[in-house]
């Protein structure tokens, strides 16, 4: 059984930071890809990031680049998400999951990913 724990949201000011964690177990990190996805309300699943079972890729997408890294730690089974510069639209609820089977070109797709966690909501707010 593959399971994922987020850990980390919160309430934040714009501007301001926070770091994600995702703790896997049933399984180590290091032949999966993980991801992470946000939520909101009325809004579709967007991927945020991703990065390669290896470590040695990632992804972002455009709205977060320069703002957000994604980093793994295979020793402590955990993938982390650093969000800095948040703003009001980062607001959402933060999901990681994981898959062996994502494609390149398609690292930021949900449907390629088969166990996620229950999520962390973030909220960036003054």
């Amino acid at each position: 059984q593959l399971q994922l724990v987020e850990s980390g949201g919160g309430l934040v000011q714009p501007g301001g930071s926070l770091r994600l964690s995702c703790a896997a177990s049933g399984f180590t990190l290091d032949y999966y890809t993980i991801a992470w996805f946000r939520q909101a309300p009325g809004k579709e699943r967007e991927g945020v990031s991703c990065i390669s079972s290896s470590g040695k890729r990632t992804d972002y997408a455009e709205s977060v680049k320069g703002r957000f890294t994604i980093s793994r730690d295979n020793a402590k089974n955990t993938v982390y998400l650093q969000m800095n510069s948040l703003k009001p639209e980062d607001t959402a609820v933060y999901y990681c999951a994981a898959s062996n089977r994502a494609r390149l070109g398609f690292v930021l797709m949900s449907n390629e990913y088969d166990d996620w966690g229950q999520g962390t909501q973030v909220t960036v707010s003054s």
